[in-house]
């Protein structure tokens, strides 16, 4: 029984221990996706954090591409992403000392509810991306090397489609809340992540019309800029933030945010 306190002890600790070493009233600044901005997210869980550390987050919302961009020039402590093989790659390049899991949800493809592409019967995201582009109908797409832009290129290129330079195909090179008034506005199909579509008011005529296949999986991770490469990063703050963000205090308060009683983001187990 001892042994068990104390295992979930420790992550209270080594917060605690980490955050004792941070100037009371400091802040980070956090680059990170719109996804995590739009859906609400960020507005539930870092007064909790902040309240815990008396660490401020300023966040900096951005398509992944342009985050870890941010994170190149140094212009932030710590990134919260979504594009698996970027990450990695920033990583490795040096620019991200590390990075952990954090949480995943997933994408859906929306359009008009009369669904002309057919795609609602399409048995994959291959399938039904490959119906979009036979159809002729509009695409409205990120266009913004956001993490959600990748995942549709890979879609795109996974239905055998070059979308690129089709009167059909509308680049919005916004963030996911112009995309999906951009697709409501003309009638267009677009992909979007499941919490940014959750907290999207002007759907007009659109609604789900393809989820659940598991390539739509949308993973996010952590990573803080490597204080090696940009001595001026606070990497004792920024630490404290993913320390608390991978334990389960930070997994119990993306748990318990909910939109509409659905939950939008599941905890990942930090690797």
């Amino acid at each position: 029984m001892a042994s068990g306190f104390l295992k979930r002890l420790l992550p209270a600790l080594i917060l605690s221990a980490t955050a004792m070493s941070v100037q009371a009233g400091e802040s980070i600044t956090l680059a990170s996706t719109t996804s995590t901005e739009n859906s609400g997210l960020f507005g539930y869980i870092l007064p909790i954090f902040e309240k815990a550390t008396g660490i401020q987050v300023k966040v900096v919302a951005l398509g992944t591409g342009q985050a870890l961009d941010v994170g190149k020039r140094g212009d932030a402590d710590a990134l919260l992403v979504h594009d698996r093989a970027k990450e990695e790659a920033f990583v490795a390049e040096g620019f991200g000392a590390y990075r952990k899991d954090v949480m995943y949800n997933d994408f859906v493809v929306v359009g008009p509810a009369a669904d002309p592409a057919g795609i609602a019967a399409a048995k994959s995201t291959d399938e039904a991306f490959g119906k979009i582009a036979d159809s002729g109908n509009a695409f409205a797409s990120r266009a913004d090397r956001s993490g959600t832009h990748s995942a549709e290129m890979r879609f795109w290129k996974a239905a055998g489609k070059n979308p690129e330079g089709q009167a059909w195909y509308k680049a919005s090179g916004s963030g996911m809340g112009a995309t999906l008034n951009m697709a409501a506005g003309v009638g267009a199909y677009t992909l979007s992540d499941r919490g940014s579509w959750a907290n999207f008011k002007n759907r007009q005529d659109l609604k789900i019309l393809f989820q659940g296949d598991p390539a739509l999986y949308n993973p996010y991770g952590v990573i803080l800029i490597n204080p090696v490469k940009h001595p001026h990063v606070k990497k004792a703050a920024a630490e404290s933030f993913i320390n608390w963000i991978t334990s389960e205090a930070g997994h119990q308060a993306i748990a318990d945010y909910k939109l509409h009683g659905e939950q939008l983001f599941f905890p990942l187990k930090a690797k």
